[in-house]
């Protein structure tokens, strides 16, 4: 019988267990650069995405659509369905709601590639101050994920011209704000998640030691981050072939000379241990999303809705 789990469901593994699935799966020896890139299909209202991955005795597949036109009609921006199968007789066990799966590891990852920062900073200066760019589901994940694992004891949203304070943050500045250089210069975690196609922080403000979580871009052509911060930070990506092939941040550095392409860490090296991020420098996340996450993700939430327990083979 295939399990149906919904937005609630899936929300109900909470940050913890998601970032805690992530973490597991890397120190386990999952391989990122195993997975099948995504197909993006061009479509004449947007783009349609399919993301196949398998790992651990299971195989999913998440359906994704981006129509850019439905905030115009009120209507979401991202639509997606998870397929869940069990690798040995590939028979389709759970259906899951896959923008809430979206929503919960995006952030996941973020905060599974730079937990031990995230502790460190804490334990040196009690709460974090958060600085987040973009005022949308993404921008609240980050904050809830991030105060899941450390105490946080100030955020601020950043959008294009400001506007009402979202319920997750204290205050809500615009881009261009007199106060909101001062207050990325005093961040501890900053975090881009805009639909920019320009960078939306000025890299030299940004403090040694902070961490910088960038989601918003996975083309190529976009970036949420210059070359300015990108060449003095440790980058950590997922994987590094998605890296060069998907993110325009870490792309456009390396074309402007100021990131070297053997200088990127992945999650799985530092995680793993055979690599050390230095206290003294920025330590910039830069994901795109790839399928295995959806899947440790969704096996997450799947035995925690009653499935099969223990990892298969």
């Amino acid at each position: 019988m295939t399990t149906m789990l919904d937005e609630e469901d899936v929300f109900a593994l909470g940050p913890v267990g998601a970032v805690a699935a992530v973490r597991q799966a890397l120190a386990r020896g999952l391989d990122p650069d195993g997975d099948v890139p995504r197909a993006v299909i061009p479509l004449v209202h947007g783009q349609g995405l399919l993301m196949p991955s398998e790992s651990g005795g299971w195989f999913g597949v998440k359906i994704a659509t981006v129509a850019p036109g439905n905030a115009a009609r009120g209507l979401r921006r991202i639509n997606a369905t998870y397929l869940l199968h069990d690798s040995a007789t590939l028979t389709p066990v759970a259906i899951l709601d896959g923008v809430a799966l979206t929503t919960l590891r995006t952030p996941a990852v973020s905060v599974a590639a730079c937990l031990d920062r995230l502790c460190g900073l804490a334990d040196a200066g009690g709460g974090l101050r958060l600085v987040v760019f973009g005022a949308g589901p993404q921008g609240e994940g980050h904050v809830a994920t991030v105060r899941a694992h450390v105490p946080v004891a100030d955020v601020t949203a950043v959008t294009r011209r400001g506007g009402p304070v979202p319920g997750w943050a204290d205050r809500h500045t615009s881009v261009d704000g007199a106060e909101t250089a001062a207050l990325v210069r005093r961040a501890d975690v900053v975090v881009t998640a805009t639909s920019a196609r320009e960078p939306v922080v000025d890299g030299r403000l940004v403090r040694d030691g902070a961490v910088v979580l960038a989601v918003g871009s996975h083309e190529p052509t976009a970036r949420e981050i210059d070359s300015a911060l990108m060449g003095r930070a440790t980058v950590i990506v997922e994987s590094r072939e998605t890296a060069l092939r998907e993110a325009g941040d870490v792309v456009m550095a390396m074309r402007e000379g100021s990131l070297a392409p053997g200088s990127l860490v992945t999650m799985a090296d530092l995680i793993g241990s055979r690599a050390v991020a230095p206290a003294d420098r920025p330590l910039v996340v830069k994901t795109c999303g790839m399928a295995w996450q959806d899947l440790v993700v969704a096996v997450a939430a799947y035995r925690r809705k009653g499935g099969a327990p223990g990892e298969r083979t």
